[in-house]
């Protein structure tokens, strides 16, 4: 008798990603607060920088390129990071066995970009720093939306991780009307609009950038056809474009 494979494999990569977040806070505890402080403000994306003060700012002209993805690996305290680890395994153990590592990467980048860029355009002049990879981990929950109510149709979980069929992929057209996808929306949209209001509480120091998690939910909702691969359709599969 064959043992079941799990639902969720952890990939490679998503184990490479969740050790360099592990590795950043890790060697925040061994630097001075003052050092921590700075690097923290280093790493983060913080809108003052567009709006004139970069030279002012930790980092420097050169955190206004980098920072869109550095703010991704840094942390408020091990809550943060564990809340963020937990939904990067189960969202990243679905999305990267199915597009592969490297756009995995790419689209995990996309997505916090989009997060961080909502941000901006929301709070142009904030001194806030935004920090942690959850706009990029509200992307692949968007993403992962895209086809898991499509495993569920098809016999449940255990489909995700069938090698002999790959879960088809709905197109904008399904996403937009089915149902399910359209309650896990109105239902992030909700809980993020509880945090603008102050209705929830923040588990880390700082205010929620519940902005970086609704533009990186939209940005890998919309966009994930664009990096999702047909090379494993099974022949009995029709496309489905985006």
């Amino acid at each position: 008798m064959q043992a079941r494979e799990p639902i969720f494999n952890v990939p490679g990569v998503v184990q490479a990603v969740l050790a360099v977040m592990i590795a950043v806070h890790v060697g925040r505890q061994l630097l001075s607060p003052e050092d921590d402080l700075w690097l923290v403000y280093a790493l983060a994306f913080i809108p003052a920088r567009y709006a004139g003060l970069a030279a002012e700012i930790p980092g420097g002209e050169v955190a206004v390129w980098t920072s869109w993805v550095t703010h991704m690996f840094v942390h408020g305290d091990v809550v943060h990071l564990g809340l963020n680890a937990a939904w990067l395994l189960a969202f990243g153990g679905a999305i990267a066995p199915r597009i592969g590592a490297m756009r995995f990467l790419a689209f995990a980048a996309f997505c916090g970009i989009a997060g961080a860029a909502t941000f901006l355009t929301v709070n142009p002049d904030s001194i806030n720093p935004v920090i942690g990879a959850s706009g990029a981990i509200a992307g692949l929950m968007g993403g992962t939306l895209r086809f898991l109510f499509s495993a569920f149709d098809q016999g449940g979980l255990q489909e995700l991780s069938n090698p002999r069929r790959r879960v088809p992929l709905m197109t904008l057209r399904e996403t937009l009307t089915d149902r399910r996808v359209l309650f896990a929306s109105a239902a992030l949209v909700a809980i993020n609009v509880a945090m603008m209001l102050g209705l929830a509480s923040d588990l880390s120091a700082g205010r929620i950038a519940w902005e970086a998690h609704l533009g990186g939910y939209f940005a890998g909702l919309f966009s994930f056809g664009l990096f999702d691969s047909d090379l494993k359709r099974s022949s009995n599969s029709q496309p489905n474009p985006d």
